[in-house]
C-alpha cells in the first residue's frame, strides 16, 4: 500500500522512469493501467485522474517522445473499453456476485454501496457523471450492469463520460503539467485533484443522510 501511495504522489517521476525504461511500449502500460482501473472493480485505487494529467504533461515536452494525440486515443480507448468490460462483468455474474465468499472479499462493499446510491439518484447519467469521481467510477459500469440497465443508453454515456474525462485531463496536464509551480508541487495537486474529484461524492452522501434522517 505503501508503495500504491507513492506511486500516486510522485506519478510524474515515476512515469519518467517507465518512459525511459519502456519507449513506445509506454502507450501499451498506460492502456493497461486506464484499463485496470475502469474494467475490473477489484481494482479502484489505481490512478486515474492523476495518470492522465501526469502523462499528457510529459507529452507536452519533447524529450520524452510522447504524442499527446496518440495518448488521447489510447486513454479514450482503454476507458470505454474498460467500462464496457466492467458493465459485462455486472450483467453476467450480478450484484450478487458481491456475497459470494470469494469474490466478495475482493470488493470494497463501502464503496460498491457508495455507487449504488449514486446510480439510483441519477440513472444513467451516473455512467459519465462517475467519470470524474475516483472510486465510484470503477463500480458505476459494474451496477449498471448487475441492474440490467439497457446497454444502448450505457454505451451511448460511456462515450460521452469518457470522452469527456479524457479530454478534460488531457488538456489540463498538456497546458498546465508543466507549469514551474505545477511541477515543483506535483504532489500536492494530485493530492488537489483527488480532493476536487471527491466532492461530488461527498455531498452526494451527504445529501443522503440528510434525507435519511
Amino acid at each position: 500500500m505503501t508503495q500504491l501511495i507513492d506511486f500516486i504522489l510522485h506519478i510524474d517521476t515515476h512515469l519518467v522512469t517507465i518512459v525511459n525504461s519502456f519507449g513506445n511500449w509506454t502507450y501499451l502500460i498506460l492502456f493497461a493501467m486506464v484499463f485496470i482501473e475502469t474494467g475490473l472493480v477489484v481494482f479502484p485505487f489505481l490512478p486515474g485522474d492523476s495518470l492522465l494529467f501526469a502523462a499528457c504533461a510529459l507529452a507536452a515536452n519533447e524529450i520524452y517522445g510522447l504524442n499527446v494525440w496518440i495518448l488521447f486515443a489510447v486513454f479514450l480507448a482503454a476507458a470505454v473499453i474498460g467500462d464496457t468490460v466492467n458493465y459485462e462483468i455486472g450483467r453476467h455474474l450480478g450484484l450478487a456476485a458481491a456475497n459470494n465468499s470469494f469474490f466478495g472479499r475482493l470488493i470494497n462493499r463501502e464503496k460498491l454501496k457508495s455507487a449504488e446510491a449514486f446510480f439510483n439518484k441519477h440513472g444513467g447519467k451516473t455512467i459519465a457523471i462517475a467519470r470524474f469521481m475516483p472510486l465510484v467510477r470503477t463500480f458505476a459500469p459494474f451496477v449498471a450492469g448487475g441492474s440490467n440497465m439497457h446497454y444502448g443508453k450505457f454505451i451511448h454515456y460511456n462515450l460521452l463520460g469518457g470522452f469527456l474525462w479524457v479530454t478534460l485531463c488531457c488538456v489540463t496536464g498538456f497546458f498546465f503539467g508543466n507549469q514551474p509551480f505545477v511541477k515543483a508541487h506535483f504532489s500536492l495537486v494530485v493530492i488537489g485533484i483527488v480532493i476536487i474529484s471527491l466532492v461530488p461524492m461527498l455531498i452526494t452522501a451527504l445529501r443522503s443522510r440528510k434525507t435519511a434522517a
